[in-house]
């Protein structure tokens, strides 16, 4: 497999910051009388992948839409704020070397469905600022993730590429993009498709 560029997904294949992401959650949530709608990182699971607003409305659902997203905005927000502050211990394997390698000979980018703030700070923590040349997410086009990778193939010219996740969802969004896809098995799900897969993120400089 050859392609000059190559574009990741953040949330079970890079890291898994399922357990934080739920404590920033909570810290807003108990702040605001809320403790009922806690949530926990296997609560989280299926919905990793998913935009936010989706998000909102799995987790906040008693909360009526006109309040839901601000609240959601709010605990994003403590959530961003949690993860800056916590060393993020949560990189799977070989990430910053298996990167450093693959940026020999492609460039490397991200889409997420997170929102805005979140895949820079995935970036410092893990060490991938040499190494990423460009990211878009979710709260920087408000679109799903397949017109999230056009724009940014658009944005950067980018002709020939892969993408790679853990999930149905990003299966779908590469096959609406019409780029291929490349499951990592240790993530958080089980697509129906793929042009390749990996079971330890380092297993990525010898496909790729």
């Amino acid at each position: 497999m050859n392609y000059e560029s190559l574009i990741f997904d953040i949330d079970g294949t890079l890291w898994d910051s399922r357990a934080l992401v739920a404590e920033g959650y909570n810290i807003q949530l108990k702040k605001e009388g809320l403790d009922h709608l806690c949530v926990t990182a296997e609560d989280l699971k299926p919905l990793f992948g998913k935009v936010m607003t989706e998000i909102a409305d799995a987790i906040l659902a008693s909360i009526p839409e006109s309040e839901r997203y601000d609240l959601m905005e709010r605990c994003m927000d403590t959530e961003n704020r949690y993860l800056f502050e916590n060393p993020c211990d949560i990189g799977y394997p070989g990430i910053r070397e298996t990167m450093a390698k693959l940026a020999q000979k492609h460039r490397l980018f991200i889409v997420s469905n997170s929102q805005c703030g979140y895949p820079e700070l995935c970036i410092s923590k893990l060490g991938l600022t040499p190494y990423i040349t460009g990211h878009l997410c979710f709260g920087d086009t408000g679109t799903g993730k397949c017109q999230t990778i056009r724009t940014l193939m658009a944005k950067y010219g980018i002709d020939s590429a892969a993408y790679i996740g853990d999930t149905q969802g990003d299966y779908e969004a590469t096959v609406e993009a019409g780029i291929p896809f490349v499951w990592c098995t240790y993530g958080f799900g089980t697509p129906e498709g793929y042009e390749a897969k990996v079971d330890r993120f380092e297993e990525l400089k010898d496909l790729l």
